[in-house]
C-alpha cells in the first residue's frame, strides 16, 4: 500500500496537534473514572454487608460486579466520543481543498482510507490505556482472572474500531465536520438501540434487528466470553464501512 505510512504519520500528527484529541481524551477519562469509582464504591458497600452474611459472600463475583458494568459503561461513553475523533478526517480535507491535492500524490485510495482509520485507532488505543491503572487497582481488592478482563478490552477495542469505521465513512460524505459528527452519532445510536425492536416486532425482522445491535454483540465480551460470531460481526462491520469509504473516494476521483 503505497503512501500508507506518510498519510498515517500526517494524520497522527494532526490528531495530536489538535485540541480536540486532548478534550475528548479528558472527557472520556473523567466520565469513565467517575463510573469506575461509583462501581467500586458500591462494591465496597456490598462487601461490607457480605462480611456479615456468608451466603451473600458466596455469590460475590468481582468480574460480574465491577468489570462487566464498567466495560458496558465505557461502551456508552465511546458512543459519544467516537464521532468527535473521526469528524475531521475527510470533511476537513474536502473543505480545505487538500483532498484533491492528496489525489495527485502516488497514494492509493485504500492506503489513504486505511491510514486515516489506523491513525484514529492508534489515538483511541492511547486513550483506552488511561483506564488501565484503575483496572489494575482492582487487583488490590481481589484476585480477578485477567483473561476475561483482556477479553473485555479486546471487545471495547473492536467496538471502537466499528464506531470509528462508520465515523470515517460519514466524514467522507460532507465538508462540514459537525454534520459528519451528527451523522455518525445518529447511525451509532440507531445501531445501539435497534435490538430493542426484537421485543415489539415479530421475527424474522426482530431477529435481524437484534443481530445488527452493537449492544448484543458487546455483552459477551463484557462478560469475558470470546465468541467468534461477535468477533466476526465487528470485523465485517468495520471492513464494510471502510469499503464504503473507499467507494466514496473513487467517486470523488471520477467526478474530478
Amino acid at each position: 500500500m503505497k503512501g500508507f505510512w506518510s498519510v498515517y504519520r500526517k494524520e497522527l500528527y494532526s490528531l495530536f496537534a489538535s485540541p480536540i484529541f486532548y478534550v475528548v481524551a479528558f472527557i472520556f477519562l473523567v466520565i469513565s473514572g467517575y463510573f469506575f469509582y461509583s462501581i467500586v464504591a458500591y462494591y465496597n458497600v456490598l462487601s461490607y454487608q457480605a462480611s456479615q452474611n456468608p451466603m451473600m459472600a458466596r455469590q460475590f463475583n468481582i468480574l460480574e460486579m465491577i468489570f462487566r458494568p464498567f466495560f458496558l459503561d465505557l461502551s456508552v461513553v465511546l458512543l459519544l466520543i467516537a464521532p468527535l475523533l473521526t469528524m475531521r478526517l475527510f470533511a476537513e480535507e474536502r473543505k480545505a481543498g487538500t483532498l484533491e491535492l492528496l489525489f495527485t500524490y502516488p497514494i492509493s485510495d485504500w492506503a489513504m482510507v486505511l491510514a486515516k482509520f489506523k491513525a484514529v485507532m492508534s489515538a483511541f488505543g492511547i486513550i483506552l490505556l488511561g483506564t488501565v491503572p484503575g483496572v489494575l487497582f482492582v487487583s488490590v481488592l481481589g484476585s480477578p482472572s485477567w483473561k476475561p478482563v483482556a477479553c473485555a478490552y479486546l471487545g471495547i477495542f473492536l467496538l471502537g474500531g466499528s464506531f470509528i469505521s462508520l465515523g470515517v465513512f460519514t466524514s467522507s460524505l460532507t465538508q462540514n465536520q459537525i454534520i459528519a459528527a451528527v451523522l455518525s452519532f445518529g447511525g451509532l445510536l440507531l445501531l445501539w438501540v435497534i435490538g430493542w425492536l426484537k421485543n415489539v416486532v415479530e421475527s424474522p425482522v426482530g431477529e435481524v434487528a437484534d443481530y445488527l445491535s452493537f449492544a448484543r454483540h458487546f455483552d459477551s465480551f463484557a462478560k469475558g466470553v470470546l465468541d467468534s460470531r461477535d468477533l466476526l460481526f465487528y470485523i465485517l462491520f468495520t471492513v464494510f464501512f471502510l469499503f464504503l469509504t473507499l467507494r466514496q473516494m473513487g467517486s470523488y476521483r471520477w467526478r474530478g
